[in-house]
């Protein structure tokens, strides 16, 4: 979770009430927030010859965009505390009445295609206001906006730049304008060279490094007002004497775009001359044709049900009492005319994290305190937990391949495509395995289909230990399942392998004859040895195979019959020298590999 620094002298003042650490503790735990310091109780640094100012640094939810700052922290524990009403945002338009355009261009579609942005008028910065500002865009851009990739902020002097603007993508030759905190004038190449180096912006630079052309927001006289997501242009620069700012969102996420213009826009409108308005922008697509004003600070609209909230909070609130709750966590609700069991919620644009009635039950019990909610067992019957049959069966048969001196391994469900086939000798049919679409690197390509590669790649990272070693794992292989919904299907698998300087065939035998034995299933010599024998009854034999994972004549398929069906539920044998090269082994090594989903 994000963890957010403010002053805590100017928190208790616009809380209008001062608290003991532990007090304020409790208020945040109430609340869902977490105190985590309060450095007034340790010794601070001494900043530019003062000592640093004693600070609260609290927890915030990773979904509460509207915290990231001092403005939204203050605003909702007032409105908790039911010290101030939930503001209602509003959009005014400017003295002339006719609003900003921002025009996005086609040439923009390949590299980020969505714009959006708004513009506070009459704002009044102090030092303290100008850095929140600050801080809140630059967390915004580490957390919803993923780094930058998803979203980018720009914020400019209104008054020194003039509209209406333009969204266009430019060859980097000419971008030109000079950045942000510098003198010399730059195109965009030169910026993207500058920059490598620098210890802030160099982490962006690849967002937009390979692509031919460069997003750019230009206003009437093509001056460069930024270059997301990269830099702001030095010429539009706010600082605590700016009173007009104009906002620029660029992004790769439209729904991620209108929650940061949201949040930003919200946070700080209670500063302009006449609070919690801010001034829309027309977007204009050139490529649809189509036009809208933004930003769009409407309460959204939902329902909840009145039963669901008081069953799962285990309370009997009526309607009147659940929205005068819901009141103390921003909302505006309100008994529904459509039924009795339902509320509607008016959802104010701060609160993206609303998204289903779950959150707002959540938001009822907070407003009723969890330490208040009821504490009883459930009134059902069947709630006592039991392991899955099939997670069972994997722990009987660890427990009995553990006490025949075998060592558990746990390797990762992923590798690389090679591992899983042509390091076996195995070919892809392009049928069987789950493929990762945009793997992180070539380790990790496939969902593997086999457990042998992972054991293999254990004992090749654990040459330096004294053999014989004997390893084992019981886990999921995965399959393509078209017919599925999911369109994959696991399979839980049991194997083991045995390296040391003889092959340990029958080792690896012998422990197939246990874990057969234990799971109930008699050994026959051949399927004949079956006659006489129920249906009903479980065995097993072993016959020939050529698989090329193996050595020529030293592999053997493993047959089951039961429930008078018979079916082939694994194979062991000597690696191929082929496999074990690959693996970069040097001892010979058996393997076994069953699927033990069959015994259920």
């Amino acid at each position: 979770m994000p963890t957010i620094a403010v002053d805590k002298a100017a928190l208790f003042e616009a809380l209008g009430q001062d608290y003991t650490t532990e007090e304020f503790d409790e208020l945040c735990f109430e609340f869902g927030i977490e105190l985590d310091e309060d450095t007034s109780t340790s010794e601070r640094p001494i900043v530019n010859g003062k000592q640093e100012a004693a600070q609260l640094k609290i927890e915030i939810p990773a979904n509460r965009y509207d915290m990231l700052c001092f403005e939204g922290i203050s605003l909702m524990l007032n409105i908790f505390r039911g010290e101030q009403t939930s503001p209602s945002y509003r959009l005014v338009p400017p003295p002339g009445g006719e609003l900003e355009v921002l025009t996005c261009h086609e040439s923009t579609l390949n590299v980020r295609p969505y714009v959006s942005g708004a513009i506070l008028r009459n704002i009044k910065f102090t030092q303290a206001r100008y850095e929140s500002f600050i801080a809140l865009q630059d967390k915004l851009h580490q957390n919803l906006a993923r780094q930058r990739t998803l979203v980018a902020i720009g914020t400019h002097d209104l008054d020194t730049l003039k509209g209406p603007f333009t969204y266009e993508g430019l060859p980097p030759e000419k971008i030109k304008f000079v950045p942000l905190n510098q003198t010399k004038s730059m195109n965009g190449a030169e910026l993207m060279k500058f920059y490598e180096n620098d210890r802030n912006l160099s982490k962006y630079l690849h967002i937009i490094r390979d692509s031919p052309v460069y997003p750019v927001i230009l206003d009437a006289n093509r001056t460069v007002c930024s270059m997301p997501p990269i830099i702001n242009s030095n010429h539009s620069k706010i600082s605590l004497k700016t009173r007009n700012i104009f906002i620029d969102i660029t992004a790769t996420d439209k729904t991620k775009a209108e929650i940061v213009n949201n949040i930003l826009v919200t946070m700080f409108s209670q500063y302009t001359s006449e609070p919690f308005t801010v001034e829309p922008i027309n977007i204009v697509s050139k490529h649809n044709h189509q036009s809208r004003q933004a930003p769009d600070l409407t309460p959204r609209e939902t329902q909840a049900s009145i039963s669901y909230i008081n069953a799962c909070c285990g309370l009997s609130l009526s309607a009147k009492e659940i929205c005068t709750l819901l009141e103390r966590m921003s909302h505006t609700a309100s008994p529904s005319n459509a039924s009795s069991d339902l509320i509607d919620v008016h959802i104010p644009p701060t609160r993206a994290d609303v998204l289903h009635q779950a959150d707002i039950m959540e938001d009822v019990a907070i407003a009723y305190g969890f330490n208040s909610l009821p504490r009883a067992f459930p009134n059902i019957s069947g709630t006592v937990a039991q392991p899955l049959a099939i997670n069972k069966l994997s722990d009987i048969v660890r427990l009995e391949a553990a006490m025949a001196g075998w060592s558990e391994v746990m390797p990762l469900i992923l590798c690389s495509h090679a591992e899983n086939f042509s390091h076996l000798n195995r070919i892809d049919d392009k049928k069987t395995a789950v493929v990762l679409a945009n793997p992180k690197t070539a380790e990790y390509q496939v969902v593997r289909t086999s457990l042998l590669p992972g054991l293999l790649k254990t004992l090749r990272e654990n040459k330096h230990h004294a053999i014989p070693i004997r390893i084992f794992e019981v886990s999921d292989v995965a399959f393509k399942a078209p017919h599925l919904e999911r369109k994959s299907r696991n399979e839980r698998h049991f194997a083991a392998a045995f390296l040391g300087k003889n092959s340990g065939f029958e080792i690896v035998h012998g422990l197939l004859d246990r874990i057969m034995l234990m799971l109930k299933s008699a050994f026959m010599i051949s399927e004949e040895g079956l006659e006489g024998k129920g249906v009903g009854e479980s065995a097993y034999w072993i016959s020939k195979v050529d698989d090329a994972t193996f050595l020529p004549g030293h592999a053997a398929q493993i047959h089951l019959r039961m429930g008078g069906r018979e079916r082939v539920i694994g194979v062991f044998g000597i690696l191929h020298p082929s496999v074990l090269e690959k693996f970069e082994l040097k001892y010979p090594v058996s393997t076994l590999e069953i699927d033990i989903e069959v015994f259920l």
